[in-house]
């Protein structure tokens, strides 16, 4: 795929907000002539694409995603994200059939994952106006650094702060692969769909994004930003791991505008040096020792 154009880059706060919240929404991105085609493309199916296979590889029997992920701002949060010529995990089109009673658990689409410095990507298309009575995903800010397995979160029912997605037709929102997520039952009268790729960067994910915004007041703002369901102990330690994230991204081991990492990782290396013993001193040691 052809390098995207600075501009439709994702600039550094919208990758800030995407390491503390795990999400990122880009609303009605899609075009109306597309969200028009879409609905009967998705009911067709979409064709397998085998695990791995490069996205300039992939899709090369659906000429409608294809579109879709070389839009300007699709194709740039991409890039951002998971760098050039990601390989594609799997893909799936969700549908919730109407007023169809049923809801999915929270879960998070990984094990438990100890990667600190990689991450997948899961772009979720929305090709209809979405209502709350239909059921859009519903997710956990700032979830996604927690180490869980799978479905384990799913005896949970509500947390302070979960969203549930409202949103206009065209509607593309990508998810760091751990946030806590599921689809609510439909109480409409309209089938949703929804339709899902998950993106494996190929490279180390190190400074995709436009930098002319790195050392905006914005981004320390964005990153330090807590949630309602965060207890005061271990919401301590969501700011902790998004920094440690953000180091890694940026390449910049030194940020820490909080100082939650330095304080952990503070090990001085030197060694003061030792007064020698007089020589009188030096004698009554060798005595003792004898």
């Amino acid at each position: 795929m052809p390098h995207p154009h600075q501009k439709n880059l994702l600039t550094s706060v919208q990758m800030a907000h995407f390491v503390a919240t795990g999400s990122l929404r880009m609303d009605a991105v899609v075009p109306d002539e597309m969200n028009q085609q879409a609905i009967e493309v998705l009911k067709a199916g979409i064709p397998g694409v085998p695990y791995g296979t490069p996205l300039s590889e992939a899709f090369v029997d659906s000429e409608f995603v294809q579109r879709l992920v070389q839009l300007p701002e699709v194709a740039g949060a991409i890039h951002s994200l998971v760098g050039p010529e990601p390989t594609v995990d799997h893909h799936a089109v969700h549908i919730r059939k109407a007023n169809e009673g049923e809801a999915q658990n929270l879960h998070g689409d990984a094990i438990i994952d100890v990667r600190p410095d990689a991450f997948d990507v899961q772009l979720m298309y929305y090709p209809q106006d979405v209502t709350l009575e239909m059921g859009g995903t519903l997710s956990v800010p700032g979830s996604h650094l927690r180490r869980t397995n799978e479905s384990d979160t799913g005896r949970y029912q509500n947390l302070l702060g979960q969203t549930r997605l409202v949103c206009p037709a065209g509607t593309v929102q990508f998810l760091h692969h751990g946030i806590w997520h599921g689809g609510r039952k439909n109480d409409s009268d309209i089938d949703r769909y929804m339709f899902k790729i998950r993106f494996n960067p190929t490279v180390r994910q190190v400074r995709l994004w436009n930098l002319e915004d790195l050392y905006d007041e914005e981004v320390a703002r964005e990153l330090d930003q807590s949630f309602p369901w965060y207890e005061n102990a271990t919401g301590r330690l969501e700011k902790y791991n998004r920094i440690k994230l953000w180091q890694a991204l940026t390449g910049d081991d030194t940020f820490d505008p909080e100082f939650w990492v330095t304080r952990v990782s503070n090990r001085p290396q030197r060694v003061v040096a030792q007064r020698s013993l007089n020589p009188h001193a030096a004698r009554h040691a060798t005595k003792e020792m004898a």
